[in-house]
């Protein structure tokens, strides 16, 4: 009788916990949603901040709250959670990025036949491709000041008059996308993309956090939450269709390739997949070129030359089909940014806290090699994503960028990993983009990755603290059973 009760009270204990991650989950979809249908990021940046707020504290709290769900609820939930909360993002047109229209011009002009790497979007050569909802001839709507002019009208589409900068599998994607949409579809088709990607993102996640070994904790495939619930993944991937999200689920469907297999054969099959993987999504965005260091562990050889393979011959179709060069923008839009010379820009903040600003580059430079040094000596093989994750979070602690979306990869691996505290990076590129607009000349890409950086400091003390107290225990709860056996 007494065992019985004690059965029913922990399955309502569990029904419990279960329906209070449901009703965070719920009420985070809600906040979301609000926050996707209030254009306020020119008009109310402020009013937009906080709905921001609330919807990274209630993904917290759901984060945390999964954890206590009972182990053969948690994937469903995961999944059907973050189905609702990329759904969110479709619910409005991009609201705080225009990169969007140019993936669509960069299809359309695919589809005429005309490489995009050869003309920017205000040459005459390809004027013949601009229609109105691009390129408005309204005044009315040419008075909104994100509209570039363009020939006596303007565009809805940012720098009209450079080259694209896109890699050659976003651009085939682009074309995929403009050959498969329905007439009249304008943005939506690369929102359900999008929202395709991140939910995809979340099954690779899931998947290799059950295939992890010995190591990971029972609960350890609840961090697929920390993806699949992170506000950012349906306003950056989703509602501003960033084609980032395609190269996280390219990387870490790479990553974990490289986990598991029998012989070596198989290994060396593995490997190649992954560096197949990784330079599939660096053909898509540059940025998971970062995480290769992280993977040099377990056959370098191969991963290198399938990256580098992938790279070429991706490339290859747009080399000998453009007469310009098929790095587009590139170099340009590094200078732009300020990362040749950031005394003008937000770049480099943290360390030009400290430093003059014409050290802050190579100081950057050496700090970033520090890193891979130590990932070179120091990383785990088979845990290439903790590697990964320290490379990419110390880049954008000595870079600052300024960009919210570029934190959808560091988002996917601290998902992988389980440092949550790097998530605190991802909310500096939030604060410095977005927030920022509300404070005026308030410092805040320094306020923000300084906070990010404490953050991170202190996740690191804590577990540096407890980790020597953690094996001890472990190992005291091994000496008995050490001793039977001999």
């Amino acid at each position: 009788m007494t065992h019985r009760r004690t059965v029913r009270i922990l399955r309502s204990v569990c029904t419990v916990r279960t329906a209070c991650t449901t009703v965070l989950l719920v009420a985070l979809t809600f906040v979301l949603g609000v926050t996707v249908r209030k254009d306020g990021f020119r008009a109310d940046p402020a009013g937009l901040s906080w709905w921001y707020a609330a919807a990274w504290l209630l993904c917290a709290l759901a984060a945390w709250s999964v954890f206590k769900v009972p182990a053969r609820h948690r994937a469903a939930l995961i999944v059907v959670g973050g189905i609702a909360v990329a759904a969110t993002g479709l619910l409005a047109p991009p609201r705080t990025s225009t990169d969007a229209f140019r993936y669509a011009w960069d299809g359309r002009v695919q589809a005429a036949g005309i490489s995009p790497y050869d003309y920017a979007p205000a040459d005459r050569e390809v004027a013949r491709l601009r229609d109105p909802w691009l390129f408005p001839t309204d005044p009315a709507q040419c008075r909104k000041p994100e509209r570039a002019r363009v020939d006596g009208g303007c565009t809805r589409l940012n720098r009209p008059s450079v080259h694209t900068i896109y890699p050659p599998v976003a651009e085939a994607y682009y074309l995929l996308v403009d050959e498969i949409s329905p007439g009249g579809a304008r943005l939506k088709p690369l929102q359900i993309g999008g929202a395709l990607f991140a939910v995809g993102t979340t099954l690779v996640l899931l998947r290799v956090l059950r295939r992890r070994g010995p190591d990971g904790a029972p609960g350890q495939v609840s961090r697929a939450a920390l993806w699949a619930w992170c506000p950012a993944v349906p306003v950056e991937a989703v509602n501003n269709a960033h084609i980032d999200v395609l190269a996280v689920l390219l990387t870490l469907a790479g990553l974990g390739a490289l986990t598991g297999g029998v012989g070596p054969a198989m290994s060396r099959l593995r490997a190649a997949t992954a560096g197949a993987l990784i330079g599939a999504g660096v053909a898509v965005k540059m940025l998971p070129a970062a995480v290769l260091p992280a993977v040099l562990r377990r056959r370098p050889v191969t991963v290198l030359t399938s990256t580098a393979a992938l790279i070429a011959l991706s490339y290859l179709p747009y080399v000998l089909a453009s007469h310009s060069s098929v790095f587009g923008y590139l170099g340009g839009y590094t200078e732009e940014e300020g990362y040749d010379d950031p005394s003008g820009q937000g770049r480099f903040a943290l360390l030009r806290m400290v430093l003059p600003d014409d050290w802050a580059l190579p100081a950057a430079l050496v700090g970033l090699l520090a890193v891979t040094a130590y990932v070179l000596r120091r990383g785990r093989p088979e845990r290439p994503w903790s590697g990964a994750l320290l490379l990419l979070g110390w880049a954008f602690l000595l870079l600052t960028p300024g960009y919210s979306w570029y934190a959808l990869l560091l988002i996917g691996l601290v998902a992988l990993d389980g440092r949550w505290e790097w998530l605190a990076v991802a909310g500096a590129g939030t604060c410095v983009y977005v927030v920022a607009k509300a404070t005026g000349d308030f410092p805040m890409a320094k306020t923000a990755y300084t906070v990010a950086a404490c953050a991170v400091l202190a996740g690191w003390a804590v577990r540096h603290r407890w980790r020597p107290r953690r094996q001890k225990a472990g190992s005291q709860e091994a000496l008995p059973q050490a001793r039977v056996n001999v």
